[in-house]
């Protein structure tokens, strides 16, 4: 799929596809013959349920994961607003290729194929203080760059991101979004000291003021203060929810870049799970506005998809679970 003009990205806004409810019945009445109490697994049972109807199966399973990681570079990093300076994006992204980050041994141990898509690293955004990060054209390029890792046939899709500076942006998608100063989105990210923070803020605050009077629809947020990454990722879930590919979302960053699509239409993320909450501070106040609870909260602000892919290996428990466990009359065992 490719998104050719902001029409198609409308489009795959406003026109979702439901879940298969007929699978996810026939799952809920396999569950209740299952060698269990009811409701015994807790969110186990909810996660089968969940799967049953995306992939449109009374036994749903992870044969074929995929993660992916979109890379891009941001000009706002001028404004000395990360720990790292943005050359680190393309290093890291030779690290994924080379199999040496964390993705790569969470995405092997949650058997989950590993993608690493880059994003024009070598022409960064533009400082979005001054000026929309992206054109109309560069968006929409993104948004196909994302889109075309998701094809019919997924069982889950894993997203996650790598940027330096994206989470100044990421506070910048929430707070045009969803209203708030920059202070109650803009954490630490990378690790910035208490100057460092300050400075994201201010860079948020200037943004905010630069861009006030510019329409508030999704596709112009991401234009505006969005990275190449944000763009990539909130592609590949509007596609995913066209061929029914159920996704677990990673941290801060990713959901930010979901959130000018929540704030337009709150039924795009219904095919989304979130994998964890981080330790980024905004995470818990996006996935309260998105309603989503997450699946893990363990402490993690690394970005990279690391957080859902550890949440998938979670998932995939509670698939096989489901699939696996003999019913009361295949173990001869009294229900009553």
């Amino acid at each position: 799929m490719s998104f050719i003009s902001v029409s198609d990205f409308e489009a795959a806004l406003w026109t979702l596809v439901a879940p298969d409810e007929a699978s996810r019945a026939a799952a809920a009445a396999r569950q209740a013959q299952l060698t269990k109490p009811a409701g015994s697994l807790g969110r186990l049972e909810d996660i089968a349920l969940f799967f049953a109807a995306w992939q449109g199966r009374e036994r749903p399973a992870l044969n074929h994961g995929r993660a992916v990681v979109f890379a891009g570079n941001h000009g706002v990093t001028a404004h000395g607003i990360s720990a790292y300076p943005a050359e680190v994006t393309a290093q890291m992204v030779a690290n994924f290729k080379a199999g040496g980050a964390a993705i790569n041994a969470l995405a092997g141990a949650a058997m989950l194929e590993l993608k690493v898509v880059s994003l024009d690293l070598d022409r960064p955004t533009a400082d979005f203080t001054a000026a929309p990060a992206m054109t109309e054209i560069e968006c929409l390029a993104a948004m196909t760059a994302g889109a075309e890792t998701v094809e019919a046939g997924l069982d889950v899709l894993v997203i996650g991101e790598m940027g330096i500076g994206n989470s100044t942006s990421a506070a910048a998608l929430c707070s045009r979004s969803f209203g708030g100063d920059a202070q109650t989105w803009v954490g630490p990210g990378t690790g910035v000291n208490a100057e460092g923070v300050r400075r994201k803020i201010a860079v948020v605050d200037a943004a905010m003021r630069f861009h006030a009077d510019a329409p508030h629809t999704a596709f112009e947020t991401l234009c505006r203060v969005g990275g190449r990454e944000h763009a990539a990722m909130a592609g590949a879930v509007l596609r995913a929810r066209q061929l029914r590919v159920p996704v677990i979302l990673d941290g801060f960053i990713c959901c930010a870049a979901l959130a000018p699509l929540v704030r337009a239409n709150p039924a795009v993320l219904t095919h989304c799970i979130a994998g964890h909450c981080s330790a980024e501070p905004g995470h818990a106040r996006l996935l309260e506005q998105f309603g989503l609870p997450p699946l893990l909260s363990l402490g993690m602000r690394l970005g990279e998809g690391s957080g859902a892919a550890v949440a998938a290996a979670l998932v995939r428990s509670a698939l096989l679970a489901h699939a696996n466990m003999a019913t009361y009359g295949e173990a001869g065992v009294a229900n009553s």
